[in-house]
Formats: structure tokens, sequence, C-alpha cells
């Protein structure tokens, strides 16, 4: 797993752009990390191993009810081992504000060395983690749970917020309620 002061590796990646409010439509697009590293103070990559797992979820909706998107300095990006296609109905169902990546073939999250041995019978995918990379491609924060299903307390987001205030970025500690409903 990457550790806090490595550097980040770059990558490109299919994901489902577009805001969820107003008439703006989801689209498909290339997310490309050195975009977000050059125009943000920091980077929240929050991985999970497939879309539609219960405390992953949870974890998203509590960074979208805690409002990181709308936080000058920082780009937040969701990134799952599912389909493109799946990545659109996750979007869509949670009404997810940010980017989400469909890193199909787990080449991203192997890239960070995030990569799980096997989950429910599939192989090649993210594990369940949060990393936080500085406008120098610093890891600042990497944490990482063995089980996808765990719940976590406190969640890796809710650690992630002390780094990001570190940096200088104003977040609320997101609050993670594993019974939904997000």
């Amino acid at each position: 797993m990457v550790t806090v002061g490595d550097t980040a590796p770059d990558f490109a990646a299919p994901a489902v752009g577009g805001a969820p409010d107003g008439d703006a439509e989801r689209t498909a697009t290339e997310l490309a990390l050195f975009r977000l590293v050059e125009a943000h103070d920091a980077v929240a990559l929050c991985l999970a191993p497939a879309t539609f797992v219960p405390p992953c979820t949870a974890a998203l909706a509590a960074v979208r009810d805690a409002g990181w998107h709308d936080r000058d300095g920082l780009a937040v990006v969701a990134l799952t081992g599912d389909s493109l296609y799946a990545a659109f109905a996750y979007a869509d169902r949670f009404g997810l504000p940010f980017p989400v990546v469909a890193d199909f073939h787990g080449g991203v999250a192997e890239s960070y060395d995030l990569l799980a041995d096997s989950w429910e019978g599939h192989s090649g995918i993210p594990r369940r983690a949060t990393v936080v990379i500085d406008g120098d491609w610093t890891v600042r924060f990497a944490e990482a749970t063995d089980d996808p299903l765990d719940r976590a307390d406190p969640a890796p987001v809710r650690r992630a917020a002390e780094t990001l205030r570190e940096i200088g970025i104003d977040v609320d500690r997101p609050r993670v309620n594993y019974d939904g409903p997000w």
C-alpha cells in the first residue's frame, strides 16, 4: 500500500463526470489525475472494490453530505472496480457530485498497491481505501481496510479530514452512517 510520504502515481482512467444538480448531465470522460493535482491543493481519492457496497457507499455519501466537493482547493474522486456503466448508475442513485472512476481491470489500484487479492469471488479489484494527495504529489494520508464490509470506526474518510485541515483545506469531518439511508 502507498504510504505517507510516497509520491502518488499518476493515472488516467474512464470516469463518470458531471454534477447531479441543475441541468448538468453526467458524461463519460477520462479523468487525468495530473489535471486535478495541478488545479487543487489536495485530492481525496476514495477507493471501493465495487459500486453499491454498503459501507463504501456510506463513506462516499458522508463525503458528499459534508460538502467536500464544494471546498476550494480540494478535488474528490471515487474509484471502484466496476464498469463505467455501473459507475453511471451508482453516481445517479446516490447523487454523487464528484467523478466516479471505473477501474475495471484494477490498474489504478495496482499502481497504488491497493489491489485486493480477492473479494466475493473477484480478483483484480481495488481495496477499500482513502488516499489524500497534496499539490506536490505527496501522499499525505493513506488508509485501507482489510474487509470492504468492515464498519470502521472512525471511518478512513473521517480520519482524512484532519490531514486535509493540515494542508489548509477547511473541511467538515464526514459522519458515516453505515445504516443509511444514503
